[in-house]
């Protein structure tokens, strides 16, 4: 079918790009044009009569398939009033018979709902043949609605089979029904915009009883104060029964504290008879028989809120972006309500308030748990996932946490941290790190541009070895870490920890114009730690090597060789001897679909040495015991890289290197030192806990643990040099630094000599 830009308008034929009802007539026909985004609901409540619909994408290419609908018979002109659509048809180049192809829509006991998936022409027939009318049937007139995407907003796809959706108006607030099973998006659509929320049980509201989101509680249960996806993920009653469940997230920056805004709080400042959420909440909940209050404790969704350091409530502009959304399975039916919040006298809104969008999807609808994660903060959103190995990771435990756009374990219910914890330091542990990044470095100027970015002499660098490095800014400071290989004379692979590792090797090597290419393998190379005493005997189980690259024998700490499972025809991998535990240890990189069979060799072939998976907890304790350090926590802005205790990866023997010059100033004028603390107790004080000496402090802890091994508390510190010598008696503070004080004494890293002959007390 031909189809041309429409020169005319019909008389009678609705055409309306405006937000519209409609009202389809028994044997009528509507053409609406609609937007990409718009969302059409056919029908009020029950639809008792089959309706036609056509729908018209770019070019007059048919479209029904990507709405779920596609053309199944013909409907025949006879049966509605045609005339103005088949004119419309001639007009635009088609040819025209004596029907239409059409998707019938049966009878429903609900709405239809559907979303434009693009620009397209959408027509809705309500037929009625001379036979029916004949013979005396009636057909109920029905009521169409399109609530426009509006100018500048964004909506993501669906998450599944949505039930209903709507638009929250600026400055409203609406009500709803929400069933067990169902989850509910609350959407952004055009960024920056707060949307209060409430739900209450609705069982509860039928005995007269408000039985709704408790913050306090909540707060209480999760024991946190923004809401998220993890082990604690839901929102609590005063009776402590959950009432929802957080299913995936894209902001990460909600507030739970307390109302939402007020009528005072606005004359409060001066706007007396500001439109408010409070109110709107009362008016909306009115029906449900809910009593009105000047102020509705709510979740404060998009809304960006903190306690300083002086223990006050801040707030600046929200967080939230174009699209972003926050999606929650309902654990009892529900009566919820929604507002968009017309605050537009301070920056929560981004000082404008704007729409929010709702759906709902069925129950059979099945949503993973998922949060947002960018690689910056102005990049594209990525949805986590499960990484190659969680088939096997899934059945072993529940208790996962994202790394980076990846589920990561972070313990296993049956061994415990602790168990795991040993298992590494007496057998061997198996670990999913597949959230490093990896990047391949490739081309004639490889080694030129990794002279520039790393702190180590690339140069000397051979062919299947590897070491550890950091790249750093022009002060000195630390930008990333990790390990790179050597894979052959131009082709390097680079092991890190963020993707700001790739954006600064791409601007050095524009800057420098040089012959290079930065490849992010993204999720294409997956890979495991195998590390522990016995890693070495589980490998010898099942390794295959080609005479050409390093055996297991010959391959000396950070080493890499290829390998292959059980012999020249199994499974390739890439084998690095290197690790974050201090003990024996190697890293495996393959394919996805490699994944799964190397899993379960090793544990097979580890079965009997007691080989166990280990999680996130355990790696946390053993890298402080071993002094690794962590991005974050030891390395952060403003240390540079010999106050981050990473001083023998930089090699200022070597030639010029960006931050170079700062380091080498700063390595004769050091300020600060990364030592270690042992404690006399069990006390374990918290990341950031200030160092004193006397009353002046001297520094902060940047990481702590129990040790097992040690049998009592250690941390990482960062002290100023005059206090940092071995021995040295400090107190670290806590409840606020002066109530209670924790005695320690200064020592050297590692906390666990990397021999694994003694620790050190």
């Amino acid at each position: 079918m031909g189809h041309r830009t429409l020169g005319r308008n019909f008389a009678g034929f609705q055409n309306n790009d405006a937000p519209a009802r409609y009202v389809l007539q028994p044997r009528g026909c509507l053409r609406i044009a609609l937007r990409e985004g718009d969302v059409l609901q056919v029908g009020s409540g029950a639809l008792p009569d089959p309706i036609a619909l056509a729908v018209f994408g770019k070019g007059g290419v048919r479209i029904e398939a990507q709405l779920g609908l596609p053309p199944v018979r013909l409907l025949a002109f006879a049966d509605f009033d045609h005339a103005e659509l088949t004119g419309w048809l001639q007009g635009n180049g088609a040819t025209i018979g004596t029907a239409l192809p059409v998707t019938w829509i049966e009878a429903l006991a609900e709405p239809l709902i559907l979303r434009a998936p693009q620009a397209c022409d959408l027509v809705l027939v309500l037929p009625l043949s001379h036979d029916h009318l004949v013979s005396g049937k009636t057909v109920d007139a029905v009521e169409v609605s399109v609530k426009r995407a509006g100018p500048g907003h964004t909506l993501p796809d669906p998450l599944g089979d949505v039930r209903d959706e709507f638009t929250v108006d600026r400055a409203t607030a609406q009500a709803y029904e929400l069933r067990k099973g169902e989850t509910l998006q609350i959407i952004d659509v055009m960024g920056q915009q707060c949307s209060d929320f409430q739900a209450f049980r609705m069982a509860g509201l039928d005995a007269g009883v408000e039985s709704m989101i408790d913050g306090t509680t909540t707060r209480s249960m999760v024991r946190r104060a923004f809401p998220g996806p993890g082990l604690f993920d839901k929102f609590f009653d005063g009776a402590m029964a959950p009432l929802l469940q957080v299913m995936q997230d894209t902001c990460g920056r909600h507030d739970t504290f307390g109302l939402a805004c007020t009528a005072r709080g606005y004359e409060e400042r001066g706007y007396p008879g500001h439109v408010n959420c409070s109110d709107n909440i009362s008016r909306a909940l009115a029906p449900y028989g809910v009593v009105a209050r000047a102020g509705w404790p709510a979740i404060n969704f998009f809304w960006n809120t903190w306690i300083d350091g002086h223990h006050h409530l801040q707030t600046a502009e929200s967080w939230s972006r174009p699209g972003d959304y926050i999606a929650m399975k309902a654990l009892d039916d529900l009566v919820c309500v929604t507002t968009a919040c017309p605050d537009d006298i301070d920056p929560i809104n981004g000082w404008n308030p704007t729409d929010v969008h709702v759906r709902i999807y069925r129950p059979e609808t099945k949503i993973t748990r998922a949060i947002a994660y960018r690689k910056k903060e102005n990049a594209p959103m990525q949805i986590s996932q499960p990484s190659a190995f969680h088939p096997r990771l899934a059945p072993l435990t529940d208790h996962f946490a994202p790394a980076r756009d990846l589920w990561a374990p972070v313990s296993f219910p049956s061994f415990g941290t602790q168990g795991e914890y040993w298992a590494c330091r007496e057998a061997a542990t198996l670990q999913d790190m597949s959230g490093l990044r990896k990047f391949d470095v490739i081309g004639p100027d490889a080694q030129r541009l990794l002279q520039l970015a790393m702190t180590r002499d690339i140069a000397k660098l051979a062919v299947w070895r590897g070491t550890y490095a950091l790249m750093c800014d022009e002060s000195g400071e630390v930008i990333d870490d990790g390990t790179l290989f050597r894979l052959s004379d131009h082709l390097f692979r680079w092991c890190c920890g963020s993707e700001e590792s790739g954006t600064w090797l791409t601007e050095l090597a524009a800057m420098h114009g040089l012959q290079v290419r930065i490849h992010d393998l993204q999720g294409a190379l997956p890979n495991l730690a195998l590390q522990g005493p016995k890693s070495r005997d589980i490998l010898s189980k099942v390794l295959f090597t080609q005479p050409h690259v390093p055996n297991l024998d010959q391959l000396k700490w950070f080493g890499a060789t290829v390998g292959r499972l059980g012999d020249r025809d199994g499974v390739p991998f890439m084998l690095t001897r290197s690790g974050y535990t201090g003990e024996l240890g190697y890293e495996l990189f393959c394919a996805r679909d490699g994944a799964l069979p190397i899993w379960d060799a090793l544990m097979d072939a580890g079965a009997e040495l007691g080989l166990k998976p280990m999680g996130s907890a355990a790696l946390d304790i053993i890298r402080i015991e071993a002094g690794l350090a962590a991005a974050g926590a030891e390395f952060v802005a403003g240390a540079d890289a010999f106050e981050a205790g990473l001083g023998f990866a930089v090699d200022l023997k070597k030639a010029e290197f960006v931050g170079h010059a700062a380091l080498r100033r700063n390595a004769e004028a050091q300020r600060r030192k990364l030592v270690g603390l042992h404690f006399q107790s069990n006390d374990v004080p918290l990341a950031g806990a200030p160092v004193f000496k006397g009353e002046r402090q001297i520094g902060e802890v940047t990481s702590a643990t129990l040790s097992p091994m040690l049998g009592h508390a250690i941390a990482m510190a960062r002290l100023s040099v005059e206090h940092a010598d071995s021995g040295t008696e400090v107190e670290v503070g806590l409840l606020d630094g002066r109530m209670k004080r924790l005695d320690a004494t200064v020592a050297t890293l590692p906390f666990f000599d990397p021999t694994r002959e003694r620790a050190r007390a």
